[in-house]
């Protein structure tokens, strides 16, 4: 899954595809337990959704701006806005639910 940094988060969120980014950092467990699930979820939802990765002891700044507390953070964006928040573990069927709802709305 693609890392990426502020430039990069900034180009994805021009193209107004839906977006999912994890917030997380090296050293987080409950991070790790989240990574497989967002690396199927991703090779599942295919073209309907991005799927990427920010690190916070990098990206200070993105975490500022989104208010980021804790770890993993799950972030959904849609038309380059923000429209959901999860913190913590989530299963692959929960994060289809939210794809569905957003394709939806």
């Amino acid at each position: 899954m693609e890392i990426v940094n502020k430039e990069r988060f900034e180009e994805l969120l021009k193209t107004n595809k839906l977006l999912l980014v994890d917030f997380y950092a090296d050293w987080c467990g409950p991070c790790k337990m989240v990574a497989p699930v967002l690396e199927k979820f991703k090779e599942e939802a295919n073209e309907k959704i991005e799927v990427v990765k920010i690190n916070v002891d990098n990206e200070e700044s993105l975490v500022w701006q989104f208010g980021i507390q804790s770890i993993p953070t799950l972030l959904f964006f849609k038309d380059g806005k923000p429209f959901r928040q999860e913190i913590g573990y989530r299963t692959l069927q929960q994060l289809h639910q939210i794809l569905e709802e957003a394709i939806s709305e």
